[in-house]
């Protein structure tokens, strides 16, 4: 569906069904150079298992109008805004790499807001190197291949996709490539800009799941790892042999922990 989310255009994927507001919200957030369609698994199960999806484009990206936004802070204020448009009290969010510190900002400064967060690939802080800063600003195709490279554990480059016929490496450079120019620069530079993590994390009050990938090259598993252990009562889930881009090269196994832990932390929701 599109709404107007801050007076722009916004295209917001609903996991196949009509969003309903009568039931838990959950909201799928995309990292860097990504759109909505890096959750079409995960979105759709829960749209057809009793929740109400959400699963946006960025501003800037894919299908949405308006500027890219320059800091996870804006980000998070976003993805309230795009409650407030559907008149949604509290939702739970689910984050993937810079969509984990969006979730992660939102839950520690608008916390009557958020019923529940995971964050899937996550690192706080998120440094990025200046050589793929730089690439992303000067060169974004060799930016490109840079992060495809470092996304995937290696039985992900050589075509082992848990869905016959597809080849991740190549479908998650198409998707990249879908992008607009200088989308990718501004992405990774408010990941490597974020600056409050300690703060969130200290703040963040609400059920919390840390999904790691025990091969991630992108957001170590160790800094995860550490971060589970600074936000009270959060659960951390190691996925053996997964690599940054884990929602295609495990599929079932981050549906499956997703859905137990929503499921488990149900009652939060309004």
């Amino acid at each position: 569906m599109e709404l107007s989310v801050s007076g722009h255009s916004t295209l917001v994927y609903t996991g196949g069904k009509p969003f309903s507001a009568s039931v838990p919200t959950v909201v799928f957030i995309h990292g860097a150079q990504q759109d909505h369609s890096c959750w079409l698994l995960q979105s759709r199960w829960f749209a057809h298992h009793g929740y109400g999806v959400l699963a946006p484009d960025l501003p800037g990206h894919g299908r949405s109008a308006g500027a890219p936004l320059a800091s996870v802070e804006t980000l998070a204020d976003w993805i309230i805004a795009l409650l407030d448009s559907l008149g949604i009290a509290q939702a739970g969010l689910i984050g993937h790499s810079m969509g984990s510190m969006i979730a992660l900002d939102a839950a520690s400064r608008h916390a009557e807001r958020v019923a529940a967060i995971a964050l899937i690939a996550t690192s706080v802080p998120m440094p990025v190197s200046p050589a793929l800063l730089g690439a992303a600003r000067d060169d974004e195709p060799r930016a490109m291949n840079m992060v495809n490279v470092w996304s995937h554990s290696p039985h992900g480059h050589v075509g082992l996709c848990a869905v016959p016929g597809i080849w991740m490496y190549a479908a998650n450079l198409r998707l990249m490539q879908r992008q607009k120019p200088g989308v990718m620069h501004i992405d990774l530079a408010a990941c490597n800009a974020y600056a409050r993590g300690a703060e969130a994390t200290a703040q963040v009050r609400c059920p919390t799941l840390v999904l790691a990938g025990a091969r991630d090259q992108m957001t170590s598993p160790k800094v995860a790892r550490g971060l589970a252990g600074s936000i009270a009562g959060a659960k951390l889930v190691m996925l053996e042999g997964a690599g940054h881009a884990m929602m295609t090269e495990q599929p079932d196994a981050v549906l499956d922990t997703l859905r137990d832990f929503f499921a488990a932390n149900r009652p939060v929701f309004p």
